[in-house]
């Protein structure tokens, strides 16, 4: 198994890419240790990777508190004794999309899952991984982070293109430590964070996205790839384009 004896720490773990990569990196041998601010739905995960022989810790937090996940990255380097891979996936995206309609706190909240919570997160864990002259950061970000547009919304957009650029800076403010970074831009995939749209996507279109599988292989490759090498950036898009005009007039209305 390709990550035989590793720790990896998934945040946003108990849905959609989360859930996917925390399953897909138990089976290739890791400990996984997933977050996230709903405990019976990361009870569930570690009900799935448990029924298929992997083993799994959680923590309920908040990535936008530093304090909770500071004291998370102590306990799971005391329990474990290292951590290999952080996995920077929680964040979610906002109920309106423009910049009149849409509140401060609700901003603010976007914001905080999808950036701020991977500046934290990877801030705690950066000591270990240099003490251990190695370690993997692998960011989630989206392609509403190069295509900014109605679909995703202007905070969910900005902060998702701010994870790119903090990716291309962690490569060169860790250069030479053994740390590398990798960002996964996906197109749509077909998670929950698609009902948040206006008007969410209906079946059909979610057959044509990205499944959660795919962008699950697409982070156990990074996380596999020998320590000398890295994928600095890899975009996963749907082969097909599908028609998207009639949910352009909810988001528009």
């Amino acid at each position: 198994m390709r990550l035989q004896g590793l720790v990896c720490i998934i945040t946003g773990g108990g849905s959609g890419i989360g859930r996917g990569a925390a399953v897909t990196m138990a089976q290739e041998g890791a400990t996984v240790v997933i977050i996230g601010r709903t405990e019976s739905k990361l009870d569930a995960v570690k009900a799935e990777v448990a029924a298929a022989g992997g083993t799994a810790v959680s923590y309920t937090l908040d990535v936008a508190d530093y304090d909770a996940v500071e004291q998370m990255a102590a306990d799971a380097l005391d329990k474990f004794g290292r951590i290999d891979v952080l996995v920077n996936n929680a964040g979610h995206s906002s109920t309106h999309r423009h910049i009149l309609d849409t509140p401060p706190s609700e901003i603010r909240s976007v914001i905080d899952s999808n950036l701020m919570g991977t500046f934290f997160c990877t801030k705690a864990v950066v000591p270990t991984m240099m003490e251990a002259k190695a370690g993997t950061i692998i960011n989630v970000s989206s392609l509403a982070g190069v295509n900014p547009g109605p679909f995703s919304g202007f905070a969910y957009g900005a902060a998702k293109a701010a994870v790119i650029n903090f990716t291309e800076f962690l490569n060169v403010d860790l250069r030479n430590t053994g740390i590398r970074a990798s960002v996964v831009v996906p197109g749509e995939v077909a998670t929950p964070i698609l009902d948040d749209r206006p008007i969410p996507p209906n079946a059909a279109a979610r057959q044509m996205m990205v499944d959660v599988d795919e962008t699950s292989a697409v982070i156990l490759l990074i996380a596999t790839l020998p320590q000398r090498s890295n994928i600095p950036e890899l975009i996963i898009r749907p082969t097909m384009f599908r028609d998207m005009a009639s949910e352009i007039v909810g988001v528009d209305s």
